[in-house]
C-alpha cells in the first residue's frame, strides 16, 4: 500500500524561521519547500505520513 501523506502550510516569522521549523519537525512534520507567500511572508509547506 502506498504512503498517505498529510499536508500543513505555516507561516514563518522571519527572526523565529528556526523555531517553527524546529517546533514542526519534533511533531514529525517534514519540510518540503519554501515559497514567498501572497503578503509578501514566507510559506512552509510540510508533510507527514498519515497515521494508518
Amino acid at each position: 500500500m502506498a504512503t498517505q501523506w498529510e499536508y500543513a502550510t505555516v507561516p514563518l516569522i522571519i527572526h523565529a524561521t528556526k523555531a517553527i521549523l524546529d517546533q514542526w519537525g519534533s511533531d514529525g512534520w517534514e519540510l518540503v519547500t519554501v515559497i514567498q507567500g501572497p503578503d509578501a511572508g514566507l510559506v512552509a509547506y510540510l508533510k507527514r505520513p498519515k497515521d494508518a
